[in-house]
C-alpha cells in the first residue's frame, strides 16, 4: 500500500496562542510540528484532545480520508497522530477503514507517538493482528463505566480516573506483543500499549457539548443492552469529568515527550 507524500496543509493546521512546551526535549523557541489528526464525520472534531493539544503548543493537521484526504507517507512533518472513533467499525469493507488500518503501519515503523480512540483503537488491534468483534451477548458501553488500571498502565500513566466515557457495541482482543494499560468487565481490553502506540477503547475526548450532540442524534442507542440512559451521562460526567481531565492532559504531555530526539532537533533548525 503506498500514500501520497504530502506536507502538512497550512489551511487545516488550527494554530492556538498557547506554551510552546515545557519539555526539556524540545526547544522552548522552535515552532513545534503540528499533530495529525483523523477524522471520520463532515463536523467532527477532535474534542478536548484538541483542545489540550492546541494549549500545549502545537498545531492541528485535520484529515478526513473517509471524505478524500490523503494520509502522509512519513510522519516527519508530524509530532505524532490521532485516530479518532466513528459510528463505522473497523470490520466494514470501506475502503477508507482498510486504507486508515494499513496506514498505521507508518507511525509504527517510525516509533512516532500515536492514539487511536474507539474506533481508533480497533484499526490499531487490527493492524497488530488481533480480533475486532462485537460484545457476544449483544452489550454495549454507552455511557460512564468504571475500568481498573493495570501495574503497566499506572507506570506509562499515574492518576487514571476510575470512570470514563464510552460509547461502543464492538470490542477487541489484546495484540501481540502488546500492553495492557486497562482492563474491565463488558469489555475486557479498555487501553494498551505497542511501543509508541497507545489504543483507547473510551472517549477522554468528549466535551460537554460533544455528548449533547452524541446523547442527541444517536438516542436508539441507548436502548441497546448495557447502554446507559440519558441523564445518567451528564449526573455522572459531573462526578467523574475533573479526574478523566486532568488524566488526559498528563497523559497527551508524556504521549508527545515520547517523539525521537532527532525529530524534535530537526523541527529546530
Amino acid at each position: 500500500m503506498s500514500f501520497l507524500p504530502i506536507k502538512a496543509n497550512t489551511e487545516t493546521v488550527l494554530r492556538f496562542p498557547g506554551r510552546l512546551s515545557a519539555s526539556p526535549l524540545r526547544s522552548p523557541v522552535s515552532p513545534l510540528l503540528p499533530i495529525l489528526i483523523v477524522l471520520h464525520g463532515e463536523t467532527s472534531t477532535p474534542g478536548r484532545v484538541g483542545n489540550t493539544l492546541r494549549a500545549l503548543g502545537y498545531g492541528l493537521d485535520i484529515r478526513r480520508p473517509r471524505f478524500g484526504d490523503a494520509l502522509p507517507e512519513t510522519l516527519d512533518d508530524h509530532a505524532g497522530a490521532v485516530i479518532f472513533g466513528g459510528p463505522m467499525s473497523a470490520n466494514d469493507p470501506d475502503d477508507f477503514v482498510r486504507r486508515e488500518i494499513d496506514w498505521i503501519a507508518v507511525p509504527l515503523r517510525e516509533q512516532r507517538p500515536f492514539l487511536g480512540i474507539c474506533l481508533g483503537a480497533q484499526m490499531l488491534a487490527k493492524q497488530l493482528g488481533a480480533k475486532v468483534a462485537p460484545h457476544p451477548q449483544g452489550r454495549a458501553q454507552i455511557g460512564y463505566y468504571p475500568i481498573r488500571p493495570t501495574a503497566a498502565g499506572h507506570a506509562a500513566c499515574p492518576g487514571w480516573p476510575d470512570h470514563v466515557y464510552h460509547w461502543h457495541c464492538d470490542g477487541f482482543e489484546l495484540p501481540a506483543g502488546a500492553e495492557l494499560l486497562a482492563e474491565a468487565s463488558d469489555f475486557p481490553v479498555q487501553a494498551i500499549q505497542a511501543g509508541h502506540a497507545f489504543g483507547f477503547q473510551f472517549h477522554p475526548d468528549v466535551t460537554y457539548a460533544m455528548m449533547h450532540r452524541w446523547t442527541t442524534r444517536g438516542c436508539e442507542r441507548l436502548a441497546l443492552p448495557g447502554a446507559q440512559p440519558c441523564h445518567q451521562h451528564f449526573a455522572r460526567r459531573a462526578i467523574h469529568d475533573v479526574t478523566e481531565r486532568a488524566w488526559l492532559k498528563h497523559f497527551l504531555d508524556g504521549w508527545l515527550a515520547r517523539m525521537p530526539m532527532s525529530v524534535t532537533s530537526e523541527a529546530a533548525e
